[in-house]
């Protein structure tokens, strides 16, 4: 197995697929990656500095070629509980097992990270439906976590607890969550 600065990245599929480690080289093809779906308003936009200051939360799914086709990231919110976020792919890669590879590593990293629930804000039901996460309702942290988790800046966050500043980020998306 090849390693990036020490961490392992696994092994290519029969597609010639890796995934791996993002690296702060890989912030210009994250931003090529999500904007065809930041045009569509299924991805909210992020700004290079956003993207350079959570490079480490972030797994590429690299092509044959080296070149990045997919990416996602794992956003923990507390101390059980993480966000899958940015999950994107190249067009000309969908329906090739990318998107489950990259769902795969961000949730190894969960378990490593010994975070018991990921949760997700998407259109993309079915997908995440396949990878057995349950729509869910409003709450799933108790009131004492939710008073601490209200007070981060972070988007994401908001978007978790179905904050009214956030909710025209939100329509149509469904909630979803998985237990680990």
């Amino acid at each position: 197995m090849d390693t990036v600065s020490g961490w392992d990245v696994g092994e290519r599929d029969e597609h010639g697929i890796v995934v791996r480690p993002a690296l702060a080289s890989d912030v210009p093809h994250i931003q090529r990656l999500i904007a065809p779906y930041v045009d569509r308003r299924i991805l909210l936009g992020k700004e290079n500095v956003a993207l350079y200051g959570s490079i480490q939360q972030f797994r590429i799914a690299e092509g044959p070629d080296g070149v990045p086709i997919g990416c996602g990231a794992l956003a923990v919110f507390w101390d059980d509980i993480a966000e899958v976020r940015t999950l994107a792919l190249d067009p000309d890669w969908l329906h090739k097992r990318v998107g489950h590879r990259l769902l795969e590593g961000l949730e190894h990293d969960a378990r490593a990270l010994g975070v018991a629930r990921i949760f997700c804000l998407t259109f993309e039901v079915s997908f995440f439906t396949k990878h057995h996460y349950l729509e869910i309702g409003e709450s799933v942290v108790p009131p004492e976590v939710y008073a601490e988790l209200v007070r981060s800046s972070d988007e994401g966050v908001a978007e978790f607890l179905d904050l009214a500043r956030v909710k025209p980020n939100t329509l149509g998306n469904t909630r979803m969550l998985k237990l680990l």
